[in-house]
């Protein structure tokens, strides 16, 4: 069984998380720029953030046979910051036409404010000028009306819901994001969003349609492998491979799809690994070792991978 995470900070992970979901059997990961845990002052230091996960951390993944795409924009805190997001709303066109982006995100609301509204808005603009699909941030707090909010203001745009996935939804937001015919992602994330046990009741009661689950690993105490351990609990469960698949590989497929950046033959079809090569002369090998080359050839094959 193959997998996708669709929502992972892999900037702030280390090659050994990719290692481990190499071997998990995730063949590709979604990267949406995020906040980084303080607030950054200056447009230059978005510029650069967003170059990193377009350009190193594509490279990065794929020393170690993980495909990397990545979703840009400003982010709900940092909206509150009005000299910052005028320029980083500048700059983020530029960014929006890079290989490898496949949707507008993650954006929406963090506190419900009058900036945060102005620039969700605008990136919902930008995510219809460049025909992207957009990835939804629901609030933390009063999370079922900020998970309303987003979808009205949406729809007051004019955006099919089938290009908007909404994430870090719970047993409260589920229903209606569904009902709404929007696309419905769950975080694996330890303690504050959504655990493995609950995650496969949500499975079992709604099915898999529309559905889709990702780690939302990033700099705190997180879960890279949050995507593969909960396929393993689905599956001893019971629920069929066929909706595990949908939930953890299947359904980010085709939603992020939409943007003609993210297809299966990339890693269906891979390029070879080879850790000698650098990224603007830096290479991921440290101390000596080795460096993996290997085949396209003897690389994953979907039928050598299983959930033990």
């Amino acid at each position: 069984m193959l997998f996708i995470d669709p929502h992972a900070h892999m900037i702030s992970r280390t090659t050994d998380d990719y290692e481990a979901m190499a071997a998990a059997g995730v063949v590709a990961v979604i990267e949406p720029a995020f906040w980084i845990g303080q607030p950054r002052t200056y447009v230059g230091t978005y510029i650069d953030y967003l170059s990193s996960i377009i350009g190193f951390e594509r490279f990065r993944a794929g020393q170690f046979g993980i495909r990397h795409y990545c979703t840009v924009g400003l982010n709900s805190k940092e909206a509150n910051n009005a000299e910052l997001a005028e320029g980083v709303m500048e700059i983020l066109p530029r960014f929006a036409l890079k290989e490898g982006v496949v949707a507008i995100g993650e954006i929406g609301y963090d506190e419900q404010t009058e900036l945060e509204d102005k620039y969700f808005r605008l990136q919902l603009e930008l995510a219809k000028e460049f025909d992207l699909p957009i990835m939804i941030h629901t609030p933390h707090r009063d999370k079922k009306r900020g998970t309303t909010r987003s979808m009205d203001v949406c729809e007051e745009h004019g955006i099919d819901p089938s290009m908007v996935i909404v994430d870090h939804n719970n047993e409260e937001t589920v229903r209606e994001v569904l009902d709404r015919g929007y696309w419905a992602a769950f975080s694996i994330y330890p303690s504050t969003k959504m655990g493995n046990e609950r995650m496969v009741d949500i499975l079992t009661e709604y099915g898999a349609e529309r559905i889709m689950v990702d780690s939302a690993c990033d700099w705190g105490i997180s879960e890279p492998l949050g995507v593969v351990k909960t396929a393993r609990l689905a599956l001893q469960r019971g629920i069929s491979r066929e909706q595990v698949e949908l939930a953890c590989y299947r359904n980010a497929l085709t939603a992020y799809g939409q943007s003609g950046q993210i297809k299966e033959e990339h890693w269906l079809n891979p390029a070879a690994i080879d850790q000698r090569t650098t990224y603007e002369g830096n290479s991921i090998l440290r101390g000596g070792r080795e460096p993996i080359v290997q085949d396209p050839a003897v690389q994953r094959k979907a039928d050598e991978l299983i959930i033990e």
